[in-house]
């Protein structure tokens, strides 16, 4: 499909499903080489990242631990500028490497908010790995350790990402019209 509508807006394809899949598949490889004879604690941030953490698991294809966090900062197309925790981490960090799932990194509060909290629990090393990053977007001092594809800053759908609840299961990403 090359154009789809969420409720009141229109949105058109952007980048592929091939697209993402080969950006993921590059992560993975990185990850691997660098967490080579480690151990890390995978978090995926719900609910965007699950198709994005779904993947990147079945690329890494390995016995790692897998956790799942959820907060919210987004309200229709913009971010309310506060970070809600839903559902906090379960898994016990302290002296572990943590290895954050992100599906995008706009403003970079959220992740910047969870980067800390688990530092303060005690982590020996916090990386983010992001499916998508607006450089140009960023209000905070945070650089994602791991990127798949970088955007222009734009309001996108699909891919787990979504408009009021709605969009996150395309198999493609969408740009608002």
């Amino acid at each position: 499909m090359n154009k789809i509508r969420l409720n009141d807006k229109e949105f058109e394809l952007f980048i592929p499903e091939k697209v993402i899949l080969s950006a993921i598949s590059g992560m993975a490889e990185q990850i691997k080489r660098d967490m080579n004879g480690k151990n890390p604690l995978f978090v995926g941030v719900l609910n965007g990242a699950f198709m994005f953490v779904a993947e990147l698991m079945r690329q890494l294809n390995g016995p790692h631990e897998l956790s799942f966090v959820r907060y919210a900062s987004y309200q229709g197309t913009a971010t309310t500028g506060e970070v809600r925790e839903i559902m906090p981490l379960s898994a016990d960090v302290k002296g572990r490497t943590v290895i954050l799932l992100e599906d995008i990194v706009d403003s970079g509060y959220t992740m910047q908010c969870v980067k800390q909290k688990l530092k303060h629990a005690g982590a020996a090393d916090v990386r983010l790995a992001t499916m998508l990053f607006k450089p140009t977007a960023l209000k905070c001092d945070l650089q994602p350790d791991y990127v798949g594809i970088e955007i222009p800053d734009c309001f996108v759908v699909g891919y787990g990402l979504d408009y009021d609840e709605k969009g996150r299961t395309y198999r493609d990403i969408y740009t608002l019209v």
